[in-house]
C-alpha cells in the first residue's frame, strides 16, 4: 500500500497481525522518504481503535488525558514512532530471510517490559484470556502493540512474514495461503499497480516481456 491521501482510521487491516498493521501505519514504508500516517497522539488512537487495540471509551479517556498532558501524549506518540520503525525493520528483514538488526529486537524488548507489566489473565465466557488492568496510561496502545509482536516472534507463523512485492510499497503481512504464494498486500492495489507498470513499459520498448525491476531486488 502506497502513499496518498489516507488517514490512520482509514488505513485497511492486511497484516494478519496487529503488530504488522501497527507496521503498516506508513505508506512507501521501504522507501527513502515514507509518508507519515501517525502524525499526532490523536491520530494514534484513532488507528488503535480502527485495529481494535483499545475500545471507544478507551480511547476517548486517553484523548482527555492528553488534552490534559500534551508533553506526555507527544512523548507517547514518539515511543510509538520508534516501535513502529523497529517492528517494520524487524520482520521485513525476517521476510527476506536475513537476522533483524539486534538493535530493532532491543527496540521491541524495551517495549515490551512496560507493557507485560499491566498484562493480567481474565475470565472470559469461555474460560480465561490475556487482558489489561485499569491503568489508562497515554502508552497504552503500544502495550498491545508489543505483544502482538512478541505472540508472532514466538509462533509457527513468522516462517510466513512476507513484504509486499511491489516496492517501495514496504508493507506486511501474514501469507496464509496454502502454497504460501502471497505477493502482494492486495491484489487490487499494488498487485494492480505493478503489473499496470509493467504493461505501460512493454507498450514503450515493443519487446514483450520486457519490464524494468518493480520488486525488491533480492538480497
Amino acid at each position: 500500500m502506497g502513499a496518498g491521501r489516507r488517514h490512520a482510521e482509514t488505513l485497511p487491516l492486511r497484516g494478519g497481525y496487529l503488530c504488522l498493521d501497527f507496521a503498516n501505519t506508513a505508506g512507501w514504508h521501504a522507501s527513502t522518504q515514507p509518508e507519515e500516517w501517525l502524525t499526532s497522539y490523536a491520530a494514534l488512537l484513532a488507528w488503535s481503535r480502527h485495529a481494535g487495540a483499545l475500545s471507544a471509551a478507551e480511547g476517548q479517556h486517553l484523548a482527555h488525558a492528553a488534552a490534559e498532558r500534551p508533553a506526555e501524549a507527544h512523548a507517547a506518540l514518539a515511543r510509538a514512532i520508534a516501535l513502529r520503525e523497529a517492528l517494520y525493520q524487524l520482520f521485513a528483514a525476517l521476510a527476506a530471510g536475513r537476522a533483524p538488526a539486534p538493535a530493532a529486537l532491543t527496540a521491541l524488548n524495551a517495549e515490551l517490559v512496560p507493557a507485560l507489566a499491566h498484562a493480567r489473565v481474565v475470565p472470559t465466557a469461555d474460560g480465561f484470556a490475556w487482558g489489561w488492568d485499569d491503568a489508562l496510561a497515554l502508552d497504552r496502545p503500544l502495550w498491545v502493540v508489543a505483544r502482538s509482536a512478541a505472540d508472532l516472534l514466538t509462533s509457527r507463523e513468522v516462517s510466513r512474514v512476507r513484504e509486499c512485492a511491489g516496492y517501495p510499497c514496504g508493507w506486511l503481512f501474514v501469507d496464509r495461503t496454502k502454497n504460501r504464494s502471497r505477493r502482494w498486500c492486495a491484489t487490487q492495489d499494488c498487485g494492480n499497480r505493478v503489473r499496470v507498470h509493467r504493461h505501460h513499459e512493454r507498450r514503450r520498448s515493443g519487446v514483450a516481456g520486457t519490464a524494468p525491476r518493480t520488486e525488491r531486488p533480492v538480497p
